[in-house]
């Protein structure tokens, strides 16, 4: 199973709904009121749990007006809006390298003008500023979300195939998940950890909305849709996810703050590296391009030239893979890189640094 950013597909959903009342708009000549007078016994078909509808139905009411659609010159998405001011957050793949956009609030009513303010590509977050926010402008709750739970109901708003305003439901399926995006053209690829997994339906334009709790809060910035490499790549149903809303909000405020990312909380070797091939054409590792002077693999006597191979206990074929295991660590951590030079197997013990 891969992920990928979320492309578009053709997905056909069918609803099964179980027949719970015996005699439904059927004759019965039997016993019973209309027996032998040819008339027929007829009894309603249960309603939806009307509790559950209602909550539905409040969260959308809550949150919808907060959800918006993107129109760059290339792609189409949604965001969702950070505060009164006119910020909206969504992904950097929705913004890629465009610099003004066409918003488009949830009544489809107003199409308002937006200018980048930073892009993070290696979180895969963005925001954008409406040039002249309406009154009312309405900024959507964010949630906790290391708080998320597993089998926790979430409602997915956005712009699905430029459907603006729609609305799946589903649930969150897992926590804690790292992910690697595919590399595209004038993109490596952002490796995100800690992502929240979802049942509910994300399909291209569905890119920046918002994923929601049955409190009205968002708890993640929907991203990527699982695909299948078995299926030729196509989606696989039911398997989505979202950025945690705790991440959105550290990048968010210091993008608003600072114009850019100052902190982002995420650990790095300090190298430019690339994939290498083994003896058998496979993936080998990673070779060290640069090392960044007063970088860690640096000050751990790492050079150009160099193969990483594990990083602690875990074994390193590619740059994704790399990126993988870095995402697990923390700035300040203790490490141990393997790597080989010159045919020899060495190690460096080493302090990470931050991307």
């Amino acid at each position: 199973m891969t992920v990928s950013r979320i492309r578009a597909v053709t997905v056909t959903a069918c609803l099964a709904a179980a027949l719970l009342a015996a005699g439904c708009s059927s004759s019965d000549s039997g016993s019973g009121s209309g027996s032998g007078t040819g008339e027929s016994t007829t009894q309603a078909a249960p309603r939806a749990d009307s509790g559950l509808q209602d909550d539905y139905q409040q969260v959308i009411k809550d949150v919808l007006p907060s959800v918006v659609q993107i129109d760059a010159s290339e792609s189409l998405g949604s965001g969702v809006v950070y505060d009164d001011k006119g910020h909206v957050v969504t992904n950097a793949h929705v913004v890629g390298k465009e610099r003004t956009f066409k918003v488009t609030t949830a009544t489809g009513e107003q199409s308002l003008t937006a200018k980048l303010v930073s892009s993070y590509p290696e979180q895969d977050l963005a925001v954008i500023k409406i040039d002249n926010p309406p009154s009312g402008l309405k900024a959507a709750k964010f949630a906790d979300s290391t708080k998320a739970e597993v089998g926790q109901i979430v409602l997915a708003m956005g712009s699905p195939l430029g459907l603006s305003s729609s609305v799946t439901q589903g649930i969150i399926s897992a926590t804690g998940r790292t992910v690697s995006e595919p590399r595209s053209e004038g993109s490596a690829g952002a490796t995100i950890a800690n992502m929240v997994q979802t049942s509910a339906a994300i399909n291209p334009g569905n890119s920046g909305g918002a994923l929601v709790t049955l409190d009205s809060e968002v708890i993640g910035i929907p991203t990527l849709a699982a695909s299948d490499p078995q299926m030729g790549d196509s989606a696989a149903p039911g398997i989505g996810f979202a950025i945690p809303s705790s991440m959105v909000k550290t990048v968010a405020d210091q993008i608003i703050k600072d114009g850019r990312v100052t902190d982002s909380g995420r650990a790095a070797l300090g190298i430019t590296g690339r994939t290498v091939l083994g003896n058998n054409y496979k993936p080998a590792g990673v070779a060290v391009v640069e090392a960044q002077e007063g970088g860690a693999a640096a000050k751990a006597g790492i050079e150009a030239g160099d193969i990483i191979t594990r990083l602690g206990d875990t074994r390193i074929s590619t740059i994704t893979s790399l990126s993988e295991a870095l995402a697990g660590e923390k700035p300040g951590d203790k490490a141990q890189v393997t790597y080989t030079r010159d045919g020899s197997e060495k190690t460096a013990d080493l302090t990470l640094g931050e991307m």
